[in-house]
């Protein structure tokens, strides 16, 4: 299932990388959330997204915006990936899929011939009603996090002049 603009955003709670469950109805309604979902920790694609989002946080709080990433990853592996690069978004553990699921965002990939279950790298702006207000599925790395925060500034643009 695609998720569309307009869209109620699924709830979740889900454990961060020490173990704190974080969930989607504490988030709704403070400002808007960027859910980045991504393969795999220490990967060069999903490191290279990582580290653009840490060194916009300062800009997306300026906006806000809460920047949340998900993968399959477990939380042990998330606190690596986060003290190893000096990483300060919160990174969630989705270790069975259900909420990769529900923002369908799950995908077979062949490594070596055989078929894996993986994570698109996507990317979804929630508003503060809990909204999708932009469906981004399978995005590149290189630029993907400057491309959100120039979407999350258009939306408060266009709600401040409302």
């Amino acid at each position: 299932m695609i998720l569309q603009p307009g869209d109620k955003a699924p709830d979740f709670v889900l454990p961060d990388a020490d173990m704190k469950p974080v969930r989607s109805e504490d988030l709704f309604g403070q400002g808007n959330i960027v859910l980045c979902f991504y393969p795999r920790s220490d990967t060069p694609g999903c490191t290279l997204t990582a580290l653009a989002f840490t060194d916009l946080q300062t800009e997306f709080e300026a906006e806000q915006t809460e920047v949340i990433a998900i993968s399959r990853d477990t939380c042990a592996d998330h606190g690596k990936f986060r003290d190893k690069h000096g990483l300060t978004i919160r990174l969630l553990a989705d270790i069975d899929g259900e909420i990769c699921d529900a923002y369908g965002v799950l995908c077979t990939k062949k490594i070596n011939g055989i078929p894996h279950i993986s994570v698109l790298r996507s990317s979804f702006i929630i508003d503060r009603s809990g909204h999708i207000r932009y469906a981004l599925y399978d995005a590149k790395p290189k630029g993907h996090a400057e491309h959100v925060l120039d979407l999350v500034q258009y939306i408060n643009a266009v709600e401040r002049t409302i």
